[in-house]
């Protein structure tokens, strides 16, 4: 198969998007009361169904025209090649010379995608046998701590990708997780969060799953230095970590350094980021819980999405439509931020998941061909759930000076039985999309009797464009779909922007100078400090409130 179109055509020049700025400025004023008044089948036809999934885009500020044209600025951008690329096993990560394969994680047993001439499915396959053969041995008390008691703790250390995605699916899937076993995270370095997470377990029945591809990672490090002192603290034995540790990392050499067997690492592959890989060994945790069976149906979930994405024409492709329509927010109308708001307890780390997805994927100042970029990149990713944001940030939505996309995620079938209280909160998914689309106007509210000093007030401009997806219910598939859906979401916006979404460079800096830092905070003697002014003081003020010389 050819290369991925690698244009220098710079975004800004295609075709489309001219086409688009004119139309822009054609249609930026009108009101979506008039949109849908001039087109009555709007709210039917202005939608896409995915696997599982039913999207109404129909309350965005576009017309046919705005999505013929945005479909056309995607082939332009060659989002398409680029995506068979990824599919293909290409190394479209350009600055790390990798390929980008997290779709091979969710790949079924007997699929063939190649890296170098090597199948990489039969392993992933061989990773996840192991991980369930490890799951079902902790779930039914067959693997013993080392005082011979079975293990009821899981707590997994890591921090990004090893952190956000296994709390986050944890979350979701609660429900289903067995009942007889507690589950926590660690990923801040601050001491709080690991003693807020051990303060009540008992040792002899706690397993830690150190997460950390190079087992170098600063601050999973400190945590998992901490958790081994506890155990052999509380055990009274350094043998007593084989039993209470096993690692998700690459670095074979460093876990069998810490005391774990390697018998108990599971590997990964460098070509799967950090962001991406809540679906491989790093959903150990998530596997415990939920059990092998409930896993492999998120990973189907995920692989669903993916052979949509893979397959479905632009024009009704979920992923691809939400991504060109965060473009259209973000180069067009300048807007910042994209709100998600799902209405769903117990999807409330979703957008904290994404934020890392979104914002270290495509938060990028250069090109692929390392230009600097004159076009906005990645917005800002941001929310909470509903109702819970209703009572703080909504009335900056739908009142203040900002426009703010956002995507609304309800499910039609409750968690629990207390059906009253779901349509309570599905009426508010719809009821908060209609008032941030159509408003009300100051001749509705007089209408109604509002007294004329307040009607200023009162009024909401509407016009707020948003996206709703709605699933049938919280399920281990559904999740995988909406994850992956995200992640295709991100591709195309990377895509068209001619950006890598698959390095991190930003990341390391601030972890480079911390390792200057830390001696200078730790020394009892005074440092010759060699930094900035600014940061030059900060060192000295720390150092004095904790009694260390200067």
């Amino acid at each position: 198969m050819a290369e991925p179109k690698m244009t220098t055509l710079r975004p800004t020049d295609a075709p489309a998007w001219k086409a688009l700025q004119a139309h822009y400025e054609k249609i930026k004023d009108v009101p979506l009361r008039q949109l849908f008044a001039d087109d009555p089948q709007r709210g039917t036809r202005l939608t896409a169904e995915g696997p599982g999934l039913y999207l109404d885009y129909s309350k965005n500020r576009v017309t046919d025209e705005t999505m013929r044209l945005l479909v056309q600025l995607a082939r332009e951008r060659g989002v398409e090649e680029r995506r068979d690329a990824m599919f293909c096993g290409k190394k479209i990560n350009i600055t790390e010379k990798r390929a980008v394969l997290h779709i091979a994680l969710r790949a079924p047993r007997g699929t063939r995608i190649e890296v170098d001439g090597k199948d990489v499915v039969a392993d992933v396959h061989e990773v996840l046998d192991k991980m369930a053969a490890f799951s079902n041995r902790v779930r039914s008390g067959e693997w013993k701590g080392h005082t011979g008691k079975a293990i009821k703790n899981v707590i997994n250390i890591g921090i990004g990708g090893s952190y956000l995605g296994p709390e986050m699916a944890y979350i979701a899937l609660r429900d289903l997780s067995d009942p007889k076993m507690t589950f926590r995270f660690v990923a801040n370095v601050d001491g709080a969060a690991f003693v807020d997470a051990t303060h009540d377990l008992d040792a002899s029945e706690t397993l830690f799953i150190l997460s950390s591809k190079t087992f170098t990672t600063l601050e999973t490090m400190t945590n998992a230095a901490t958790a081994r002192k506890w155990i052999v603290d509380a055990l009274k034995n350094d043998s007593a970590v084989a039993k209470h540790f096993v690692a998700v990392s690459t670095n074979a050499e460093g876990v069998s350094k810490f005391g774990i067997d390697t018998a108990n690492m599971f590997g990964f592959w460098d070509w799967v980021g950090g962001r991406y890989s809540m679906d491989s060994a790093i959903g150990l945790s998530t596997m415990i819980a939920v059990g092998p069976k409930n896993y492999e149906d998120l990973l189907a979930g995920f692989h669903d999405m993916d052979e949509h994405f893979r397959t479905t024409p632009l024009e009704k492709n979920l992923p691809a439509l939400m991504g060109l329509l965060t473009v259209w927010y973000n180069n067009f109308f300048g807007a910042q931020t994209v709100g998600i708001m799902p209405y769903a307890d117990n999807m409330k780390r979703f957008p904290a998941y994404l934020q890392q997805l979104q914002m270290e994927s495509n938060g990028k100042h250069v090109d692929l061909e390392g230009n600097h970029v004159e076009w906005q990149t990645g917005p800002i990713i941001w929310g909470e759930p509903g109702t819970d944001g209703q009572h703080s940030f909504y009335q900056l939505i739908h009142q203040g000076t900002k426009l703010i996309p956002c995507d609304f995620i309800g499910f039609c079938q409750p968690l629990s039985p207390l059906t009253v209280q779901h349509d309570y909160l599905m009426a508010n998914v719809l009821a908060q999309a209609e008032a941030l689309a159509f408003g009300k106007t100051a001749e509705e509210l007089k209408a109604e009797g509002s007294p004329d000093f307040q009607t200023p007030f009162r009024v909401c401009e509407g016009n707020r464009p948003t996206n709703t997806v709605l699933a049938d219910k919280l399920t281990p598939r559904t999740l995988g779909t909406l994850v992956a859906l995200y992640e295709h979401n991100v591709f195309t916006q990377g895509a068209v922007w001619n950006i890598d979404s698959f390095d991190q460079w930003g990341v390391e800096l601030g972890k480079v100078l911390a390792k200057r830092i830390i001696p200078e905070l730790e020394s009892e003697a005074a440092p010759q400090l060699k930094h900035d002014s600014s940061t030059n003081t900060l060192i000295s003020r720390y150092r004095k409130s904790l009694g260390r010389k200067n």
